[in-house]
């Protein structure tokens, strides 16, 4: 899959071993955290293509967008519909969205309780490498979970991040001129129920996430979500060298929007016949 990523940039030409390096920023080099909190899929991919050009205008410093989705099911441009397990109109009553998206990978769901995270990252002023980038990511991830006691690594025949127990997160990348968009989920306390809608990124495997896991229920204090932040921040900025600075005004407080965090009643009743209906 990370194969095919690969080689649809460069058969898009969208990669250019021309640009000059962007100048402007001090030797040590820095990236913006914001944390967006609930933020609905075509606003964020909206949000992401605006940082994107101004990356390439030497505007602004490297950027990690930290947010949750409503339910949505994405496909990526290299996806296929049959891992899509369910119509949009099934969806659409169990109130998820669909998004077709400019990603690498095929089909996956965003929800409640995970952690998205979309890097606007030149790689120019890192590796020029697509392949070491997303091993980056996957590193990023793995040492994180490390640090709340859970043992995660790669698979060698699919991107990701894996467990024992099923994959905990998913990697999704897009490459316009060397400056990245799109990124990586991970399955903090996601209702795991969702993915039986698809087959997730193609692949006939199981999915996890942290609270299933452990940390997050069997710690005298539950793991809240401001810690994982804290520790993908940490190790984002070890892996790719970055001295990582919380953006001013970008947070949004999730208990702000709590009515919005729960399907409505009607549509989990929806959500239970229609996964009868996909068993």
């Amino acid at each position: 899959m990370l194969e095919e990523v690969v080689r649809s940039q460069e058969s898009g030409g969208r990669i250019s071993e021309q640009m000059a390096p962007l100048a402007g920023f001090p030797p040590a080099k820095t990236c913006q955290v914001r944390d967006l909190g609930r933020m609905g899929y075509a606003e964020a991919c909206e949000l992401q293509r605006s940082l994107v050009e101004q990356r390439k205008r030497g505007e602004i410093p490297d950027q990690l967008l930290i947010v949750e989705h409503p339910h949505v099911v994405t496909m990526g441009r290299n996806g296929h519909d049959g891992n899509l397990l369910a119509s949009p109109e099934v969806l659409a009553r169990a109130g998820i969205e669909f998004h077709r998206t400019d990603r690498g990978g095929d089909v996956t769901y965003h929800g409640p309780g995970q952690i998205v995270g979309y890097p606007i990252f030149d790689l120019r002023e890192w590796k020029r490498d697509v392949i070491a980038y997303v091993r980056g990511i996957e590193q990023v991830i793995i040492d994180a979970l490390a640090s709340f006691g859970i043992s995660a690594h790669r698979d060698p025949g699919a991107t990701g991040v894996w467990t024992s127990e099923g994959k905990v997160a998913a990697i999704g990348v897009h490459i316009s001129r060397w400056v990245t968009s799109h990124g990586f989920a991970l399955n903090v306390d996601t209702d795991l129920n969702y993915f039986r809608y698809i087959v997730p990124c193609g692949l006939t495997k199981p999915v996890t996430s942290m609270r299933a896991l452990g940390p997050l229920t069997t710690r005298d204090t539950a793991v809240s979500r401001e810690q994982v932040i804290a520790a993908l921040e940490r190790t984002f900025g070890s892996i790719f060298e970055r001295d990582m600075k919380r953006a001013r005004g970008a947070a949004e407080s999730l208990a702000d929007r709590q009515a919005t965090r729960s399907p409505a009643p009607h549509t989990k009743r929806a959500l239970e016949r229609d996964m009868e209906t996909l068993r």
